[in-house]
């Protein structure tokens, strides 16, 4: 049986603020789709990362939000895009520590970590696409 998406939403991204309503929307469809504290921590913190990465590297993006079901469970998927200046080593950038900027370089490892289901496409001069995806 395959996956069915059942409901899709886009936001745009550009601001802590946005940031902070990411972190919110993200909690508020894990509630929705029954998810226990634990999934709703996991994907709200994946999430969180994701879009700081988002408009800390690349200046901001979109993150786009949908429901899938398999037959058995409903799972989330979030879906963050950017045109900015792409991952030139993606392998070096999912190691813990590795950064081009401030931070503590744990955020696309730990995004990972904390998904089931994890792609990334990037592309130098061009930008990023991740996709994390959460079954409770």
């Amino acid at each position: 049986m395959g996956l069915d998406v059942t409901e899709r939403d886009t936001r745009v991204i550009q601001s802590s603020e946005d940031i902070v309503a990411v972190r919110q929307t993200v909690r508020m469809w894990a509630i929705k789709l029954g998810f226990s504290l634990i999934d709703q921590t996991k994907i709200v913190t994946a999430a969180s990362d994701l879009a700081r990465n988002t408009v800390d590297h690349a200046g901001g993006g979109t993150m786009s939000l949908e429901t899938l079901e398999d037959g058995r469970s409903c799972g989330l998927r979030v879906t963050f895009e950017d045109k900015g200046p792409g991952i030139e080593d993606v392998e070096l950038a999912l190691k813990d520590g590795y950064t081009t900027g401030t931070g503590l370089g744990l955020g696309l490892g730990g995004a990972k970590r904390l998904s089931n289901e994890f792609e990334i496409i990037s592309h130098p001069g061009e930008g990023t696409r991740v996709s994390i995806v959460r079954w409770p």
